[in-house]
């Protein structure tokens, strides 16, 4: 419990220093300091992974599996990169989001702050009873499977037409009739007061539905991780690493997603993987080392083909 604690209070000195400090006044962040801090987080993350093998190695931390540290290091980076890579579609709804409610630029880090924080105690509940549920009834595992391979399904065969509208939602419609909502964005306020009435404005109705469509996604990449390990410790902390990193990987992209058209089938292709090891787990048994290169490679190739095509059509 005390690696448990300790990784949770530097995650909330990460936090605490980065609304405090690097982003105590508001403003629009370029896609240079975006990149930066991308940069930074890829690399703590990575880092971490050294981290995981000394806590393995030393016994510090429960290992019911009876992981090796390096294998134990290798479940982590390939969990992470799984994260990172489902969080792009994540980041498209976001766009969405800021989009539909008129959101200023500078305003936007701040709603993705405190999204955070929810978004760290849903995806901590649902990983506690992912991994409960598959310990105590193996045959959860194809259950998860199967579901992995009906979501890359679904994202490959599914049109434009699917498009998520924020102001039309299930969550929306039913906070309006929870609290009343202003059209009017007061500063970096969440609720204003008009004539009386403490009403929420739209950073406030942002949040909130960013905070649902975040527990939405959830529901496909925790199954995804749980595919590559059930370790609680391995799949919470590289969920906490994606996560902590999504809001500057959202501003270094969100003016680029156009460019990146053809990752959609890298995580199909990943889903479509992971969904398949599920199945197969009690008959085909791949080194960790095959995974890890699969989602990497599948990357790598939605990334190069997309800049590619960018290019193309830009000559």
């Amino acid at each position: 419990m005390i690696v448990w604690i300790l990784f949770l209070i530097a995650v909330l000195i990460f936090l605490a220093l980065d609304l405090g400090v690097f982003n105590k006044t508001p403003h629009i962040i370029s896609t240079k300091e975006a990149g930066k801090w991308t940069a930074i987080w890829v690399t703590l993350s990575f880092m971490f992974s050294g981290v995981i093998y000394w806590l393995y190695s030393t016994n510090y931390i429960a290992n019911p599996d009876g992981l090796q540290p390096a294998t134990a290091a290798i479940k982590f980076i390939t969990g992470y990169l799984i994260e990172l890579s489902l969080s792009i579609d994540n980041i498209f709804v976001i766009a969405i989001i800021f989009a539909a409610f008129k959101i200023p630029q500078k305003y936007q880090h701040r709603v993705l702050f405190w999204g955070i924080l929810g978004a760290i105690i849903f995806r901590g509940l649902m990983i506690f009873f992912g991994v409960m549920l598959i310990n105590k009834f193996s045959w959860m595992t194809y259950i998860f499977g199967a579901f992995l391979i009906y979501t890359a399904m679904k994202m490959l065969f599914s049109g434009d037409d699917d498009q998520f509208e924020p102001k039309k939602s299930f969550v929306y419609k039913m906070l309006k009739k929870i609290v009343p909502i202003s059209n009017h964005i007061d500063k970096e306020h969440f609720f204003v007061k008009r004539r009386h009435i403490t009403a929420a404005t739209p950073l406030f109705v942002a949040l909130v539905v960013i905070e649902v469509m975040d527990v939405v996604f959830a529901i496909d990449s925790v199954p995804a991780i749980l595919a590559i390990t059930n370790d609680p410790f391995l799949v919470f902390s590289s969920n906490i690493f994606a996560i902590l990193g999504l809001r500057s990987m959202y501003f270094f992209l969100a003016n680029m997603l156009a460019k990146f058209s053809y990752l959609e089938y890298s995580l199909i292709a990943i889903l479509s993987f992971v969904g398949v090891k599920m199945l197969l787990h009690d008959f085909i048994k791949l080194p960790e080392w095959v995974s890890l290169a699969f989602i990497a490679v599948s990357l790598i190739l939605g990334i190069v083909i997309s800049l590619r095509k960018s290019s193309k059509e830009a000559l």
